[in-house]
C-alpha cells in the first residue's frame, strides 16, 4: 500500500467504501479501507492537488474525485466498532466539517444547504421537516442523474464495440478517448453533490447520537453502572410484565370478526362500496353441515357454532333462491320494454315525420327536372306528328 501511486490506491479504497456501503464488511477490512483512505489524504496535501484560491472550474476532472476522500472516510469510520464510541462521533463529525467547508470554498455545496447549514438546526418542526424535504429532492435528483449517466456510458460502450466489430481499424488509426471528458467531470460533481447532501445528514445523525451517549455517560458517572443497568433491566422487566398483563386481559373480551357469508357484500367490501366493520343484514344464511342442524338444535354457545360450521360444502352456496332470481329477470325484461317503447315514442315524434307534412321545401329540384322531361316530350312531338311516317302504307297516300 505504501508504494501504490495514488489512483489505484484510491480505487481500491473506494471499492471497499462501496462494498462496506451496500451488504456490510468484516472489520479488518474497513479498518484497511481507513488506513488506504488516510494514504490517499496524506497523498493528496503533500502533492497539492487543490488550493484556497481554485474553485471547482479550476480543479482538473482527474483531481476532481480526490474531493471525496474524506467523506468516504467518515463513513467507514462510523462503521468500525470500538468500546470508545464517543471518540469516533467527534473524530467523524470533524472530518465532515471539514469536508463540507472545503466543499463551500470550492462552490459546491447548494445555495439552499449553504444557508440551512450556516443558520443551524431549524427551530420549528415545520422548518425541518421542508429542509428535509428539499435535501431528499436534490439526493433522489442527483441519483437519478448519475444512473442516466451511467445507462448513457454502456449505450456508448456496446455501440463503440459492435462498430469496431463491423468495420475493422487499421493499425494507426484507433481513436483515442478523452478521460478528461464533459461527461466523466458531470458524473463527478453530480458524486460530490450527493455526498454533500448524506453528509449534512449524518452529521446531524452523529451530533445526536453523540448527545445521548453524552448522557448516558453521564448518568452512569453519577449513579454507577451497576446501580444504572439494573434500573434499566428492572424498568423493561417492569414494562414487558404490564404489556403481556394487558394483553391477556384483553383477549377475554376480544372475538374474531364474524365471516363474511353474503356474496353480494362481499363484493361491495372488495369494490369499496362498504366496509367489512358495518352492519350487514344477510337474507340468506349459509346451511349449517353438523350434528346440531341434523337435529335441528339450537346453537347456544360459540363452540357450538364452530364445531357445526366445520363440514362445509366444498362449493360455493347460492346466494339467492330461484324465485328471487326469476324476479331479478323480470325486472330487467320490464325495464328493457320500458325503454324500448320510450324510443320508440321518440322515433315516431321525431323531425323526419314533420318534413313530409310541408311540401314544397325540398320537392323543388324534382319538379325543375319534371317540367324540362315534359318540354322536350312537347318539342318532340311537335317535330314528329301523329302518323306522319306511315304516309305510303295507307290506300289513300
Amino acid at each position: 500500500m505504501e508504494d501504490m501511486p495514488l489512483p489505484a490506491l484510491f480505487e481500491q479504497a473506494r471499492k471497499i467504501h462501496a462494498a462496506a456501503t451496500e451488504s456490510g464488511a468484516d472489520q479488518e477490512v474497513v479498518r484497511k479501507g481507513c488506513e488506504a483512505l488516510h494514504r490517499c489524504e496524506e497523498m493528496v496535501n503533500n502533492l497539492g492537488l487543490f488550493s484556497t484560491n481554485e474553485t471547482k472550474d479550476d480543479i482538473s476532472t482527474t483531481n476532481l474525485k480526490y474531493i471525496l476522500v474524506p467523506f468516504y472516510l467518515v463513513e467507514l469510520m462510523e462503521k468500525i466498532a470500538q468500546d470508545d464510541r464517543i471518540q469516533i462521533l467527534k473524530a467523524s463529525q470533524a472530518k465532515l466539517k471539514e469536508f463540507i467547508s472545503f466543499c463551500e470554498a470550492m462552490e459546491l455545496v447548494p445555495k439552499e444547504e449553504l444557508e440551512s447549514y450556516i443558520e443551524g438546526a431549524p427551530k420549528t418542526v415545520a422548518d425541518q421537516r421542508a429542509r428535509k424535504i428539499a435535501r431528499f429532492k436534490r439526493q433522489r435528483a442527483a441519483e437519478s442523474k448519475l444512473l442516466e449517466i451511467k445507462e448513457r456510458k454502456e449505450r456508448r460502450g456496446r455501440s463503440t464495440k459492435a462498430a469496431a466489430l463491423s468495420t475493422p481499424v487499421e493499425a494507426g488509426e484507433e481513436e483515442v478517448l478523452d478521460d478528461d471528458g464533459e461527461e466523466e467531470r458531470e458524473a463527478w460533481t453530480t458524486t460530490i453533490s450527493l455526498a454533500i447532501c448524506k453528509a449534512l445528514d449524518l452529521l446531524d445523525m452523529l451530533k445526536t447520537e453523540e448527545d445521548m451517549l453524552s448522557a448516558v455517560k453521564d448518568r452512569q458517572s453519577k449513579d454507577g453502572d451497576k446501580e444504572f443497568s439494573r434500573d434499566v433491566l428492572d424498568e423493561r422487566a417492569k414494562k414487558a410484565e404490564a404489556w403481556h398483563r394487558d394483553a391477556a386481559v384483553r383477549a377475554q373480551y376480544t372475538k374474531p370478526s364474524p365471516p363474511i357469508t353474503c356474496a353480494t357484500f362481499a363484493q361491495d367490501v372488495l369494490e369499496g362500496r362498504a366496509k367489512a366493520s358495518q352492519a350487514h343484514d344477510h337474507k340468506h344464511q349459509p346451511l349449517i353441515f353438523g350434528p346440531a342442524s341434523l337435529v335441528n338444535g339450537s346453537l347456544t354457545t360459540e363452540r357450538e357454532r364452530m364445531a357445526a360450521q366445520v363440514f362445509q360444502p366444498s362449493h360455493r352456496l347460492p346466494t339467492m333462491s330461484i324465485e328471487e332470481a326469476g324476479l331479478r329477470e323480470m325486472e330487467i325484461m320490464n325495464k328493457w320494454q320500458e325503454k324500448n317503447a320510450r324510443l320508440m315514442e321518440e322515433a315516431n315524434s321525431s323531425w323526419y315525420k314533420d318534413r313530409k307534412s310541408k311540401p314544397g321545401e325540398d320537392d323543388d329540384e324534382d319538379d325543375d327536372a319534371a317540367q324540362e322531361k315534359a318540354r322536350a316530350w312537347d318539342d318532340w312531338k311537335d317535330d314528329n306528328p301523329r302518323g306522319a311516317g306511315n304516309k305510303k302504307l295507307t290506300p289513300c297516300g
